[in-house]
């Protein structure tokens, strides 16, 4: 039996080292972003990118309600690095697709967030453990 004052130490300390983890990343992308001209959700959003998706998809990678993804996809379609194009199946949907520039700047902002991330001191083996455990943690049936 576990003891629940030992538990509630626990959870305080993981909580506050995931929180700090949390706020190092996103002060990482914020920074990178601010680099090329992006706010942070735009970065955000060039980094989910990875092929063609709904703007529904692209929220939930982006952790956020669709009218704030839609908002920020204003912005990058104002600027020419995303087009919405009609779904190939659902005919009530359009995709997000990235403009060549659009690729170009998502690849130039993958290779700013490689460089000094949080994490940057782990290991690939050691990230992806971390990854795993987290992962599990969250995905716990209640």
């Amino acid at each position: 039996m576990t003891n629940p004052e030992a538990q509630v130490i626990a959870e305080r300390q993981l909580c506050g080292l995931v929180n700090g983890m949390a706020d190092q990343i996103a002060e990482h992308l914020r920074q990178r972003a601010v680099r090329l001209g992006l706010t942070a959700p735009q970065a955000t959003a060039l980094r989910e990118l990875a092929g063609p998706m709904t703007m529904r998809e692209l929220a939930e990678r982006m952790s956020c309600e669709p009218s704030n993804a839609t908002f920020v996809v204003d912005k990058l379609e104002k600027q020419a690095l995303i087009e919405r194009r009609p779904h190939p199946s659902d005919r009530r949907a359009k995709q997000l697709v990235l403009t060549p520039e659009g690729v170009a700047l998502r690849e130039r902002l993958l290779e700013l967030l490689g460089e000094d991330s949080p994490l940057a001191g782990l290991t690939e083996k050691e990230q992806e453990a971390l990854r795993d455990l987290l992962q599990r943690a969250i995905s716990r049936p209640r």
